[in-house]
C-alpha cells in the first residue's frame, strides 16, 4: 500500500486531521494486540514548507496473537490553540489570571496569553475524559517583544493550568466539550508549571519550576528573586499581600471528579526545588523529582503510604562516578534530608521562615570559607558559605532542599535535569539530562566535584537501575522502598551527538536525540517516548525507543523552533484508542545558527502566538 504523508500546517492549527483511533471488529475470540512497532519512514525535514509545519509521516505496525500485522498511519491532531476560545470558555485558552480569576492585561491593554503549554494529563474518570494542561510562562508580549525589561513589563507572569473536558467518538477521535482555568488561589497561586505526571490513583501531579529560588541575598540570583516576588505581588495578588518565595517551588496535585470539579494541594513534604516533574514508580510511594537548571540535585521522595503524598521522607543522591565515557556512569548512594508532612512544613512557612532564619551565611573569599562554615554550590555557580542555625534541620530539608543536600554531602552538580519515566517491569527509570555541561564537567575549583564528565551539549537520557534493601549514606538507615536508584548510565542510542553546524543550522545529528526534555514509558508498548527541547535541532522531534529491540524511530517533527511538551502515552481509553498526548511551545524561536535567508523564510510562515495542544492519533487501543 502506498504511504500517505500527513501534514498539519501551523496556519490551520485548529484543524484536526486523520483518524485518531482504530478498533478491530470482532468478538471475544478476535486476535489480541501483542506489540507495537514504529516504522522508520520519517526523515528530518529539509524544505522551508516542511520545516515550518508540524509533520508526521510515521506509522505504527501492530502485531496480533494470530501472527498477523496491521499498519496504523499516525497523525497529529490539534484540539485547540492558546489563542482559541473553546468549550464555552470566555477567555483564550492561554489566558493568565490573578488571584480573583480576573484576566490579566499587558501594557497595551491586550490579554496576557501564555504561548507555552506544557504538561498534559488525560484522565479517564469513570468514562469521562478530562485533560489537565500546564501553561508554563508567557514568552512574548502582544507587541512581539521577546524579552522582559523595566521598559516593557515584568520578568515573571503568574501561570496556571487548564481543565478541558473531552468528547471521544467511536473511532477514538477527541474533541473539546468544555474548558476552564483551574483556580489555585487556595494555595497562593502557582508559578512556572513545567512537566507533570499522573498518579496510579488517577490524579495529576504538576510542578513549579521556580527559577527564582535563590533566596540568599549574598548571591547574584537575589535580584531575580526580588523581581519574581514583585511580579507575583503586583500581578497575581494585586498588592493585596506580598508574595512569599517559599510558597512556590512545590509539587501540586490536582484531583478531578467525574463532573469536572477540581481540588488542589501543594505537597510541601516532597521538598522545594526547580521541579521539572515528579514521577511515581510502581509502588505508588517512591517518586523521583527532576531539578532543572545548573548545580541541581537528584531528589527521591518515599511516601509513608500508597495514595497519599502528604507525608514521607525526602532523600538526595550522591553520584559516585565509575566511568567518564559516553555520558558517564555512577553508583548512587542516598542522603536522608528529612521526614515530614505537608501540614508541618506549611506551618513553618506560615510562621515566617526565611533564608536568614534557617542559615547563617557569609561571603566566600578566594574559594574558601571561614572556620565553622561549609562551602557549597547549589543552583548557581556562586560559592556560598553556610552554617545551619540550631533546630532548623526540617526547615532546611524541605524549604531549602537543594542547599541542604549540598550541605550534607549529596551531589548538586546535575545540569538541566528534565523528565523522568518509569519502566516498572524491568525495575528501571529513565532521567533526561538535557545538556551535559557546566557543573557536570570536571572542575577542581568546585566545592565537591563529584561529576567529572566531558561536555556534551546535546545531552543524554540516563537509565537508572532500581532496587530494594538500600540504606542511607548518612546514618545507615533503611530506605523503605524497592525502587531506589543504585546505578546510572546511558544506553548508546540515548546519547546526543553534537556536530559542526550543517547547511540548515543544526548543531546536533538530526538522526539522534538532542536535548531530551519530556520522556514517557509505555509498559504495553515497551517503548520510551522522548520529546526534544533542543537548541541544536532546527526542528525538534518526538522519538520512540523500544527498550527490547533498541530501535529508535522518529515519530514527529515540530514546527521550527518549537519545543515538544506535554508528553503522555495512554495505552487504552475506553477500549477505543491509544493516544500520545503532546503540545508545542515557543514555535518560531529560531536558532542563531540558521542561515539568515532561511530564518527569514521560516519566520514569515510561523505564528509565534498560536501554540497547539493536541495528540498523536491513529494508534489502536492496547488493552
Amino acid at each position: 500500500m502506498k504511504r500517505k504523508t500527513i501534514v498539519v500546517s501551523v496556519a490551520t492549527a485548529i484543524t484536526t486531521l486523520g483518524l485518531s483511533g482504530c478498533v478491530l471488529d470482532g468478538g471475544d475470540d478476535a486476535p489480541s494486540l501483542v506489540s507495537i512497532d514504529f516504522a522508520e519512514i520519517m526523515t528530518a525535514p529539509s524544505t522551508v514548507d516542511a520545516m515550518a509545519q508540524t509533520m508526521i509521516t510515521a506509522k505504527a505496525v501492530g502485531k496480533y496473537s494470530d501472527g498477523t500485522t496491521k499498519d496504523f498511519p499516525l497523525a497529529y491532531n490539534t484540539l485547540f490553540g492558546v489563542k482559541d476560545k473553546v468549550g464555552g470558555n470566555l477567555y483564550p485558552a492561554g489566558q493568565a489570571f490573578d488571584h480573583l480569576m480576573q484576566p490579566l492585561m499587558d501594557p497595551l491593554g491586550q490579554p496576557v496569553i501564555h504561548e507555552t503549554p506544557d504538561a498534559n494529563s488525560l484522565l479517564n474518570i469513570d468514562g469521562s475524559l478530562w485533560l489537565v494542561s500546564h501553561l508554563e510562562y508567557d514568552w512574548i508580549l502582544s507587541d512581539g517583544s521577546e524579552s522582559y525589561t523595566a521598559a516593557n513589563w515584568y520578568s515573571r507572569v503568574p501561570t496556571g493550568m487548564l481543565l478541558t473536558g473531552l468528547n471521544q467518538a467511536d473511532d477514538g477521535k477527541l474533541s473539546v466539550k468544555s474548558q476552564r482555568a483551574i483556580d489555585f488561589s487556595s494555595v497562593n497561586g502557582t508559578w512556572i508549571n513545567c512537566f507533570g505526571s499522573q498518579t496510579p490513583w488517577n490524579t495529576h501531579l504538576g510542578s513549579e519550576e521556580d527559577y527564582d529560588l535563590q533566596y540568599n541575598p549574598l548571591t547574584s540570583s537575589a535580584a531575580t528573586t526580588t523581581a519574581g516576588v514583585k511580579a507575583m505581588t503586583e500581578l497575581y495578588w494585586k498588592n493585596s499581600k506580598t508574595a512569599n518565595p517559599y510558597h512556590y517551588g512545590w509539587i501540586p496535585e490536582v484531583t478531578v471528579s467525574k463532573t469536572g470539579t477540581t481540588s488542589v494541594v501543594k505537597h510541601y513534604a516532597m521538598g522545594r526545588g526547580t521541579w521539572e516533574q515528579a514521577k511515581l514508580m510502581g509502588d505508588g510511594k517512591t517518586a523521583y523529582l527532576g531539578d532543572d537548571g545548573a548545580y541541581g540535585l537528584m531528589a527521591m521522595f518515599v511516601a509513608d503510604k500508597y495514595g497519599d503524598l502528604s507525608a514521607g521522607t525526602l532523600y538526595a543522591a550522591k553520584w559516585n562516578q565509575t566511568s567518564d565515557q559516553n555520558g558517564g556512569a555512577a553508583n548512587l548512594t542516598w542522603y536522608k534530608l528529612g521526614k515530614s508532612t505537608d501540614a508541618e512544613i506549611k506551618a513553618i512557612i506560615d510562621a515566617g521562615a526565611n533564608f536568614n532564619s534557617i542559615w547563617d551565611a557569609v561571603a566566600a573569599t578566594g574559594g574558601a570559607c571561614p572556620a565553622g562554615y561549609t562551602r557549597i554550590r547549589s543552583g548557581s555557580a556562586s560559592d556560598e558559605c553556610l552554617t545551619l542555625k540550631t533546630g532548623q534541620e526540617k526547615a532546611a530539608a524541605f524549604l531549602e532542599s537543594r542547599r541542604y543536600a549540598a550541605y550534607l554531602g549529596a551531589t548538586t552538580e546535575f545540569t538541566k535535569m528534565e523528565g523522568i519515566a518509569a519502566n516498572n517491569k524491568d525495575k528501571k527509570a529513565y532521567m533526561a539530562i538535557s545538556r551535559i555541561e557546566s557543573s557536570m564537567k570536571s572542575s577542581s575549583a568546585e566545592p565537591a566535584d563529584h561529576i567529572k564528565l566531558a561536555e556534551n551539549k546535546a545531552g543524554a537520557t540516563y537509565t537508572l537501575d532500581l532496587a530494594g534493601g538500600q540504606k542511607t549514606a548518612n546514618g545507615s538507615e533503611a530506605i523503605s522502598s524497592d525502587y531506589v536508584a543504585t546505578k546510572m548510565y546511558v544506553e548508546t542510542a540515548l546519547l546526543g551527538k553534537p556536530i559542526a553546524t550543517d547547511a540548515l543550522g543544526n548543531t546536533a545529528d538530526v538522526n539522534a536525540i538532542a536535548n531530551t526534555d519530556n520522556v514517557f514509558f509505555s509498559e504495553k508498548m515497551r517503548t520510551l517516548f522522548v520529546g526534544e527541547d533542543s537548541g541544536m535541532h532546527v526542528n525538534n522531534y518526538v522519538w520512540a525507543y523500544n527498550v527490547d529491540t533498541k530501535k529508535l524511530s522518529r515519530l514527529m517533527s515540530a514546527t521550527a523552533g518549537a519545543e515538544n511538551t506535554g508528553l503522555q502515552v495512554v495505552d487504552d481509553v475506553n477500549g477505543k484508542s491509544a493516544y500520545i498526548m503532546g503540545n508545542q511551545q515557543h514555535q518560531g524561536d529560531l536558532l542563531g545558527t540558521i542561515p539568515a535567508d532561511l530564518k527569514a523564510q521560516l519566520a514569515a510562515k510561523i505564528d509565534r502566538f498560536q501554540a497547539p495542544i493536541g495528540y498523536i492519533g491513529g494508534l489502536p487501543a492496547f488493552k
